[in-house]
This record gives structure tokens, C-alpha cells and sequence, in this order.
């Protein structure tokens, strides 16, 4: 029998992340909005272990739920009673009833309990082999919390009243190994009072000019600059390389993204060179690579993109959010590089309504790689983070990797999506890309409660699936992404011609007479979409030829464009039909870009 001391050195407490136990935790957050209930955690081996700081003398609760409700939960309650350490596994079933669970999963380590607070120290193992328990793995958790002011009886917890809350983490995230200097310089690129229209979506964009360097930089840690109050407005934040060849005058205002009279200057800002996107937290390198400023190739001029999501159409906001970049003279071994992958964002990527799961997926072909590679880095890149995108549809993200055919180690995953966490996964290892892999972006979305089909889109109500790779060293390389053909789609619902030469977008339709004068999206709307019909679909979809953009740094594409038959062995192998074809859309894309707001919205 384990003898448990009640300690009473509440002092020491808010200022470890330890705890008095002497077991360290490197991961920490808070859980509520009050400060009232810390959670620490730590994976050892095949197990993880929590550590519970809340500021109650009662019980304190701990799971992991499939929503962030209380149906279907893993749930775990402990404190201390008379003196007496008590830790219970319990789960609940669809109807939210609580139930003690015959396999106790949970092992407690440590207890103690003063007059404001009692902390618990827990195990488990990542996968328990216990139906009512939720395996942990690399993807988002929502973890579950609550507490009460009296303990745990025989009858089980008391109901925890508004003493309760939700969370989404990646509770697997590699340890940050490297702690950063306090004293580390920084400047912002920051919205001043930037006016927030009373309408769902607003991507607002911002010229800024680096800082004038002597000599080269690292910027070695990102973190946003988020308003007070706008947590839930600031959906993402793109910050882009632009052109040098300006003078200080396009810095003079912003404006709105993707619109027909958006200052030519922001045209030129096509290289993505960092991402944040809501509920992630600040990003710090690794300690052999820095984003680089101060040299010829570096950005002068950059590009803030924010994506405003207000869907409540509230009006009156005013916004002065941005990205905080901290930098050093201590010049780091590698530049870092990103590469977006995926599918380009368009009204091409079509998903039916009234679907439980319907799969997309974008490709990095082979030839891009191996055209960029072989010019940039014969000897690979090195992959050491990863940002999966994509919006309220989307359910799960993977970015799969190939070589010669055969699939490796997955890049990055998270197969329960939340819209409202993304954040960049570190890698456990970093990953070589080779010339002649390929990636894929596979996307899992839920449209059941949609009556009208979802598009591809800048609205967070369209969808997108993007992976982000944050890779060294840096080459030519900005975007390797592809996008389905569009007609053998509108060959699904029965559509036979379109008007040409195409005048307007989107495009109307000919024949046949049902669909006559209809846009392809009012015909795809129109069209009786079942569930079998949304499978077939989704099949077709899979199978189609793809455009594709391999896109350099000044938005120039790599040469070369292919196209193959697709195996099952290698999907990756799905191209253009026709070489011509993919030259036309590339072309017709970079000539039309200011017309960008309607095509992708």
C-alpha cells in the first residue's frame, strides 16, 4: 500500500510546471479562461502522464471526447478526501450517462491537496485496448475538463454546473528541446485599425517593409499578435515574399485581398514563408535553422495576409492583429524554405451535399519535384514541420509520401480535424523529400448538414486542403498543387455543352435543356444529389486527370508538364490530359489573377 502526504507547500506551485511530485512535464496549458485549472503532460514510452493543478478542495475531472461534449467521453475523476487519495476511470455512453468503467485504465502517481487547490498526478497507456477508452495518437485530442467544490462520493461526481469546458490539443507534439533567449530581438507586422466589414469573410491584405539588415538574420520563433477579444475573428494569417523592386509608397495602406482593385504591387507576393491559422500558439525553429533576412534572395517586402471570419455579420470591428517575429545575429546552419502542397484553391473543387465523408485529394506530382529538386537540391530537402489546412467541412487531413511507388512513413496527420485548433505539427524525425517523390493531400470532409454543394473557396463555409511544409534547406520551389478537371465533373450530372468562347465565371451552359443558361454551380446545385450518387461521384473525382501549378518563388512555373495513367499502386501519377491543357490553365490563372476573388469564392 502507497502512503499519500498531504502537502501543504501551495506556495511553490504557480511557478513550477514540475510539481512537488519531482516528475517533469515539458508540455503545459491552461484550461480555462480564469486560471483555475492547469493541465501538464508528459509521453513516456508507451504511456503519457497528466498532471492536474485546479483550485478546488473537491473533485477534479479529466477525459477525452469525439466532439468536446459530454457523450461518448473517457472520462477520469480524482482528488482527495478525508485525507484519502481516490482516482476513478469512468466513460459515459451517447445519452451523457456517466458510468464506471470495469477496466481501470488509470494509475495515480501522486495526490495532494491543500485549502485552494488539489493537484493529481495520473497515467495511462496511449491505446488500452478498452472499448470505452479513446486511443491517443498523433491527431487532435478534445480533451474534456471539469471540477466541484465537494469530492466524489459513493454515488459518483456531482454535476460540475458551468465548472466545465473543452480544449483541443495535440497532446503527441514532439518536446521543444531548445529554450530561447528572453532577451531575443523582435519586430511586428502588424493591422493598424483595420475596419472589419459586417460580412462572413474578409481576407485583408498589408504591405510591410523587413527591417533594413547589415548583414544576415535568422528569424528563429513566430508567434501572433492576436487582439484581445478577436481570438475567434483571426481565423489564419499568411505572411508572403514579395517583389524588391518597389519604393516605400506601397506601404501607405491596406486593402482587401483577391479584389479587382487591389494595388498591382500585391500581385507580386505569391511565396508563402510562414502560416498560422487559429488556436495554434507561437512557432519557434529548430536550432539548426532560421528563416533568413538581410541577403539579396531575402524578402525586403512582405505581405500580411489575415482571414477575418465573422460570421455573425457584426459590425463596428476593428482589428489590429498580426505576426510578432524574433530574430538573431547567431546565424543558424540552414535557411528554411515552405512549399504549399495540395489542391489549388478553386471552384473546381466541387463536394456534394448531404455526404457523412467525401475525399479529396491534391498532388505534388513527381515531375514537379524531381524538376525542382534536380535544378535546387539533388540531395533532398528535409521536412520538420507541417501545417494541415482546411475549413468547417473537413474532418481529417493526411499528406501522404511516395517513392518510386511505393508509400512511405506518413508526413502528417490528424484524423479528428478541428477547424477552430490548427497549428504546425513538429516532426518526431525529420523527412527527406528526394527528386521524384510525390506527395498527396488527402482530405476527408462531412457536408451532411448541407443542402447546396460546397466549393473549393476563401469562405471558411468553402473548403480547402492544403498542407504547409516547412522544410531546409530553401529552393525555388513555392507551390506544387493540383486541381481536378472540371468537365468530366459536369459530365456527371449529364451536362453535354458549354458556351465558347468562355466570357464569364463562372461559365454558363449550353445543352442540356434542363441545364440551359445555368452557371456549372447553379447546374451542380440543381442537380438531385443522393448519397449513392455522392459516392460515385467521389469515385470519378478520384480518378480524374488533374491540372497542376509547380511554381517558383517569382510565380514563374517549372517547365515541365506530363500527364499518365493512374495505377492503384501509385496515385500520385494522375496529370493533366493533355500537356496543352495544363499550359492553358497556368497561363489563363497568372493573366487573371485579379479576378482571383471570383473564381475562389
Amino acid at each position: 500500500m502507497c502512503c499519500w502526504p498531504l502537502l501543504l507547500l501551495w506556495g511553490l506551485l504557480p511557478r513550477v510546471a514540475a510539481g512537488v511530485s519531482g516528475r517533469t512535464y515539458p508540455h503545459r496549458t491552461l484550461l480555462d479562461s480564469e486560471g483555475k485549472y492547469w493541465l501538464d503532460w508528459s509521453q513516456r514510452g508507451s504511456q503519457i502522464a497528466f498532471r492536474l493543478q485546479v483550485r478546488t478542495a473537491g473533485y477534479v475531472g479529466f477525459g477525452f471526447s469525439p466532439t468536446g461534449a459530454m457523450a461518448s467521453a473517457d472520462i477520469v475523476v480524482g482528488g482527495v478526501a478525508h485525507g484519502r487519495p481516490y482516482l476513478q476511470d469512468y466513460f459515459t455512453n451517447a445519452n451523457r450517462e456517466l458510468k464506471k468503467d470495469t477496466q481501470q485504465d488509470y494509475r495515480l502517481e501522486y495526490a495532494m491537496e491543500n485549502s485552494t487547490h488539489t493537484i493529481i498526478e495520473f497515467t495511462r497507456e496511449l491505446h488500452t485496448c478498452d472499448i470505452n477508452d479513446k486511443s491517443i495518437t498523433d491527431s487532435t485530442v478534445r480533451v474534456i475538463w471539469a471540477y466541484h467544490h465537494e469530492d466524489a462520493g459513493e454515488a459518483g461526481p456531482k454535476y460540475h454546473d458551468s465548472n466545465r469546458g473543452t480544449k483541443s490539443l495535440r497532446l503527441l507534439n514532439p518536446e521543444k528541446t531548445s529554450v530561447l533567449s528572453a532577451a531575443l530581438q523582435y519586430f511586428d507586422l502588424v493591422n493598424q485599425d483595420v475596419p472589419i466589414p459586417n460580412k462572413d469573410t474578409t481576407y485583408w491584405c498589408q504591405m510591410f517593409k523587413i527591417p533594413v539588415f547589415q548583414e544576415k538574420h535568422h528569424v528563429i520563433k513566430v508567434e501572433p499578435v492576436i487582439q484581445r477579444g478577436h481570438e475567434s475573428l483571426v481565423h489564419h494569417i499568411l505572411l508572403y515574399q514579395c517583389s524588391s523592386n518597389f519604393n516605400d509608397s506601397v506601404l501607405e495602406s491596406g486593402h482587401e485581398c483577391y479584389h479587382p482593385n487591389m494595388p498591382d504591387a500585391f500581385l507580386t507576393c505569391e511565396t508563402v514563408i510562414f502560416a498560422w491559422a487559429i488556436g495554434g500558439e507561437g512557432f519557434s525553429y529548430p536550432p539548426h535553422v532560421g528563416l533568413s533576412l538581410g541577403t539579396p534572395l531575402d524578402p525586403h517586402y512582405v505581405l500580411l495576409e489575415v482571414h477575418y471570419d465573422n460570421p455573425t455579420y457584426e459590425e463596428g470591428l476593428i482589428d489590429n492583429s498580426g505576426l510578432r517575429l524574433f530574430y538573431t545575429m547567431d546565424i543558424r546552419k540552414y535557411d528554411a524554405g515552405v512549399i504549399e502542397a495540395g489542391l489549388w484553391v478553386s471552384l473546381f473543387h466541387t463536394i456534394p451535399p448531404g455526404m457523412p465523408e467525401f475525399q479529396s485529394e491534391g498532388h505534388c506530382t513527381l515531375e514537379c519535384l524531381e524538376e525542382a529538386l534536380e535544378a535546387e537540391k539533388p540531395s533532398g530537402i528535409h521536412v520538420f514541420a507541417v501545417l494541415l489546412h482546411a475549413h468547417l467541412a473537413g474532418r481529417g487531413i493526411r499528406l501522404r509520401h511516395f517513392r518510386k511507388g511505393k508509400e512511405m512513413k506518413l508526413l502528417a496527420y490528424d484524423d479528428d480535424f478541428d477547424f477552430n485548433f490548427q497549428e504546425f505539427q513538429y516532426l518526431k524525425e525529420e523527412q527527406t523529400i528526394l527528386p521524384g517523390d510525390n506527395l498527396i493531400t488527402e482530405c476527408r470532409y462531412n457536408t451532411k448538414d448541407r443542402a447546396e454543394m460546397t466549393w473549393g473557396g476563401l469562405s471558411t463555409r468553402s473548403e480547402m486542403c492544403l498542407s504547409y511544409l516547412l522544410y531546409y534547406p530553401r529552393i525555388n520551389l513555392t507551390r506544387c498543387a493540383s486541381i481536378p478537371d472540371i468537365m468530366e465533373q459536369l459530365q456527371f450530372i449529364g451536362v453535354k455543352e458549354i458556351y465558347r468562347p468562355v466570357t464569364t465565371w463562372p461559365f454558363i451552359i449550353k445543352s442540356p435543356k434542363q441545364y440551359k443558361n445555368l452557371s456549372f454551380m447553379d447546374a451542380m446545385n440543381k442537380f438531385k444529389w443522393t448519397k449513392k450518387e455522392g459516392l460515385s461521384f467521389n469515385k470519378l473525382v478520384l480518378s480524374l486527370p488533374v491540372n497542376v501549378r509547380c511554381s517558383k518563388t517569382d510565380n514563374a512555373e517549372w517547365s515541365k508538364v506530363h500527364h499518365s495513367n493512374v495505377t492503384k499502386r501509385d496515385r500520385s501519377s494522375r496529370f493533366c490530359s493533355t500537356a496543352q491543357k495544363c499550359l492553358k490553365l497556368t497561363r489563363l490563372y497568372k493573366s487573371k489573377w485579379k479576378l482571383r476573388a471570383s473564381i475562389m469564392s
